[in-house]
């Protein structure tokens, strides 16, 4: 009995993105809310704002990066190329 693949659906494939873009921002956010303390504390004298900073640092990082998952046209010097346009080449 060969077992071939299955195909993947459309909506795993979202589901997946979706969950390295939540993934992607837990872990971004929380380096910089890291950074963000550590500076804090050594730094500026216990001050807020370089965590809130930092840690929107983060956060814009992963969506900016859960962008271009999503949407890769964005991506600068990437073309996208459709199949049948590469067929008839």
């Amino acid at each position: 009995m060969s077992s071939s693949p299955k195909p993947t659906s459309s909506e795993d494939i979202v589901a997946q993105k979706y969950d390295r873009c939540l993934a992607d921002l837990l872990v971004k956010s929380g380096v910089g809310f890291s950074v963000g303390v550590v500076a804090s504390v050594i730094l500026f004298r216990r001050r807020a704002w370089p965590i809130a900073l930092s840690t929107g640092f983060g956060a814009g990082a992963a969506y900016a990066d859960c962008d271009r998952s999503f949407n890769p046209a964005r991506i600068a010097g990437v073309r996208v190329v459709h199949e049948s346009q590469t067929e008839t080449k």
